[in-house]
């Protein structure tokens, strides 16, 4: 009869099913934590940059205030709304409530800046009775040169709005809203950066303000308008804001040609820029105003960026 072997003890086995057993639960363990930790993480973020979407508001309102006050005719660089808010700390705002903590939470700086967006050619003015006004052409070529850029930006610029005004899809996918949008027509980022200096995209046409417009604006709109001329209206404007078009007139003369259409001393649209700087964070709105009538103003868009602030070196 054949001796049987001796059973050996499996204690190795079920030591490397038990190791092998707690590997797994600490790894599923590890994955729940990163996953609610990731979750909690994206809750805040999300959670900032709405409280800092609302803050940032503020400075909206600020802007609302200030041209709510401010004199319908004339506007000029004169008024308060072109004074800026200097990055203030925001529980400033808030000493004077007694319901507020000012020094509970992080700190939060606000800043703003209202512009007068009739300070730059507006390019709606290009098309007349559905088709490119010759004379609106000629305005925005001399603008084009005296930034550095050619004619046949021009060219393209007007080409471009009278396709999207008279919905021609395959040249334009969608009707631009502002003057960033005219990306879409192939201008690259640093031609738009040149024509932002002189020219703004507003929704209905608009005279260029003589109040607060630069004296390249100045020059490229007012046919027969030299740079010396735009000098003098500019030192004048600053003395005293000019009250009609009879007053622009007695300064650079009876030369150049000055109409209502191409200019004025009032303005209805403005663009007001906020920054709120929270901790690491930074927040920039850019929206555009109306003001219809003396004391409504209507928000016709608003678009919001944000960024981290960079460490010191």
């Amino acid at each position: 009869m054949t001796p049987r072997a001796p059973v050996r003890p499996r204690h190795g086995a079920a030591l490397l099913v038990a190791m092998v057993l707690l590997s797994v639960v600490a790894t599923l363990a590890a994955g729940m934590v990163w996953q609610q930790w990731r979750a909690v993480q994206v809750e805040t973020a999300v959670r900032a940059r709405t409280q800092a979407g609302w803050l940032l508001l503020g400075a909206e309102d600020w802007a609302r205030l200030i041209l709510r006050e401010a004199r319908a005719t004339p506007v000029s660089l004169n008024d308060a709304w072109a004074s800026p808010l200097a990055e203030t700390r925001l529980s400033s705002f808030l000493a004077a409530d007694r319901d507020n903590n000012a020094d509970a939470g992080p700190e939060a700086f606000l800043a703003g800046a209202i512009s007068d967006a009739q300070a730059r050619y507006n390019l709606r003015n290009l098309i007349v009775e559905n088709k490119v006004d010759a004379k609106q052409q000629q305005i925005l070529e001399r603008l084009c040169t005296s930034v550095g850029l050619g004619p046949d930006t021009a060219a393209l610029l007007s080409a471009s709005l009278l396709a999207s005004q008279q919905g021609d899809a395959g040249e334009v996918p969608l009707p631009p809203q502002q003057l960033d949008d005219l990306a879409w027509v192939g201008l690259p980022p640093e031609v738009l950066a040149r024509l932002a200096q002189v020219a703004v995209l507003l929704p209905a046409p608009t005279p260029v303000n003589l109040n607060t417009a630069s004296r390249e604006v100045l020059a490229g709109v007012v046919e027969g308008l030299d740079l010396g001329s735009a000098d003098r209206l500019v030192a004048a404007r600053q003395r005293r804001a000019l009250q009609n078009l009879g007053d622009a007139t007695a300064i650079v003369g009876a030369g150049p040609k000055l109409n209502d259409r191409d200019v004025d001393v009032k303005s209805a649209f403005f663009e007001v820029r906020g920054r709120l700087r929270l901790e690491s964070r930074v927040l920039e709105s850019r929206s555009l105003l109306e003001r219809r009538g003396n004391r409504e103003l209507v928000v016709v868009w608003r678009q919001q960026q944000a960024s981290l602030v960079r460490a010191a070196p």
